[in-house]
């Protein structure tokens, strides 16, 4: 009898333990679920709820068309100049720039390219001439548009300056597409003639798979002073010359004298274009379309 009444009190004391555990288990996740939800509730911190942050919209992609057509360009002759201009003389002259596109393909290209351009003779009926060579300079609005094409022909220099509508033009042909690290290749007349020479049988090089223009970070090494210009001085932001390799530290320290970095944060010369490109590019493509 004594037996068991001993194993029915510890029975009961272990039913008791078994209570008791589970009465704290209970309250302890009870707890935890409180903190959490006071936590969500107040906010990371300072007692302000999150932010939304909505969902990023799905971009639409025309897998049909290549990148090069998505692409937008307006040829630089298009964008009138800053100064006051007549509106109409340009909208005249827009015009007529439209007429001359749709008889000639005039393709795209930039100072750096390699261009063939062939002109019919002024002076001889039924003859045309050929030229090839870099495009070193843009220059010009509207109907006086003009590119510069450099070549070495026998060791000699030749330059070219063409008339971007002019009507003796019967073809441009891109051979090489490219930019480079400057707006102006005017300092190639200072520098090796391997970096302006170009061959007339040059074929043409495919453009690039994506679409996208290559820039050319080529820096041209320089011959023995006296130059056309100081293009060392800081005025003609020149990149594509390497100036270690032509001049010494001395003169390199020497025409930093001329900066003026103040210029940098001069806002009346800043001229954005966007929503005139904008604007006029979709002129374009509407009435290149009639």
């Amino acid at each position: 009898h004594d037996s068991k009444m001993a194993a029915s009190r510890r029975a009961g004391v272990t039913l008791c333990s078994w209570h008791a555990c589970r009465i704290i288990t209970q309250n302890n996740i009870q707890k935890r679920f409180l903190a959490v939800s006071a936590r969500l509730l107040t906010g990371p911190e300072g007692g302000q709820s999150p932010k939304f942050t909505p969902p990023s919209k799905p971009v639409i992609v025309d897998k049909t068309q290549s990148v090069a057509a998505l692409r937008r360009f307006l040829s630089p002759e298009f964008i009138p100049p800053r100064q006051r201009t007549n509106p109409l003389k340009f909208a005249v002259e827009r015009e007529d720039m439209i007429q001359r596109r749709k008889v000639l393909h005039i393709p795209e290209f930039y100072v750096g390219s390699i261009l063939a351009v062939t002109m019919a003779d002024p002076y001889i009926n039924g003859k045309t001439n050929r030229f090839v060579g870099i495009c070193i300079q843009r220059s010009g609005k509207g109907l006086g548009a003009t590119f510069l094409l450099r070549n070495i022909i026998d060791g000699q220099g030749v330059e070219i300056c063409y008339e971007l509508y002019n009507p003796r033009i019967q073809q441009v042909e891109v051979l090489k597409m490219e930019k480079r690290l400057d707006s102006n290749l005017l300092y190639l007349r200072d520098a090796l003639p391997e970096y302006s020479t170009v061959d007339f049988n040059m074929n043409p090089v495919p453009p690039s798979p994506t679409g996208e223009v290559p820039v050319n970070q080529m820096q041209v090494k320089m011959k023995p002073k006296p130059w056309s210009k100081r293009w060392e001085r800081p005025k003609f932001r020149i990149q594509g010359i390497c100036f270690a390799s032509c001049l010494t530290p001395e003169q390199i320290k020497h025409a930093k004298k001329w900066d003026q970095p103040w210029l940098e944060f001069d806002m009346v010369k800043e001229y954005d274009t966007t929503k005139i490109e904008e604007k006029l590019w979709e002129e374009v493509q509407r009435k290149m379309n009639k």
